[in-house]
């Protein structure tokens, strides 16, 4: 897949924020923090505010990996969440777009400290094959925090998402659109996850069900 440039990371965070705010997956509050990597440097695009109900360009700065500010205002509670972000794009070198949000039904799970299950279709569309897990909490943003969120990150070399415990959810990928779109199934499987305990509980993939799902996804040409 080929970098984003400067102008198109910007473009598709404010593409990401509306998708998100657009498909109801957002707290009440709208709160929730995002960023990108910019190609080839150890720099990022931050969100400058706390919410991302009306993101817009201009809300968007430009730091260092250990948050010097390039360009734009970080004001200090947003500073506090840095290294959330650049811990991610340190660990995965894959990785070019982080999002922070407290979806509702996926911060249950991260209230009760339970990782989510891996049980909804969607997920191995998307390469998904073990549960989301959970990181330990600490205060945001600490030192503390960002090595909970580490360990989790290499004891799970392939997850795209972390649920933080007692806070919300970090999930992670190629793009900032890309990013959203896993919180979005992240929400949905949530969703569906604690209505199906009522009838029962969700009910796991057979073995070799993501062997199978890719064999019919490439019958077809499909990518999602």
């Amino acid at each position: 897949m080929a970098t984003l440039s400067y102008s198109q990371q910007r473009d598709q965070l404010v593409q990401a924020a509306q998708r998100l705010h657009q498909t109801g997956v957002m707290s009440h509050s709208g709160h929730g923090n995002m960023s990108a990597r910019l190609p080839g440097q150890d720099l990022m695009l931050l969100t400058s505010v706390s919410h991302l109900t009306h993101l817009s360009p201009e809300q968007l700065v430009v730091i260092t990996f250990d948050g010097e500010v390039v360009e734009g205002t970080l004001d200090p509670t947003t500073r506090e969440i840095v290294g959330m972000h650049s811990c991610v794009y340190r660990e995965r070198q894959e990785v070019n777009a982080v999002i922070h949000t407290h979806s509702p039904r996926t911060t249950s799970f991260a209230l009760a400290h339970r990782p989510l299950p891996c049980v909804y279709e969607a997920f191995l569309r998307f390469g998904i094959t073990e549960d989301i897990p959970v990181a330990e909490w600490a205060p945001r943003g600490s030192e503390e925090a960002v090595s909970y969120i580490v360990a989790q990150l290499r004891q799970h070399p392939t997850v795209p998402a972390v649920l933080l415990a007692n806070h919300g959810l970090l999930a992670f990928s190629s793009d900032p659109l890309a990013t959203a779109q896993i919180i979005i199934i992240m929400e949905e499987s949530a969703q569906l996850t604690l209505d199906a305990h009522p009838l029962g509980g969700a009910q796991g993939f057979p073995a070799g069900a993501l062997e199978r799902e890719r064999k019919h996804m490439q019958r077809y040409g499909s990518t999602q």
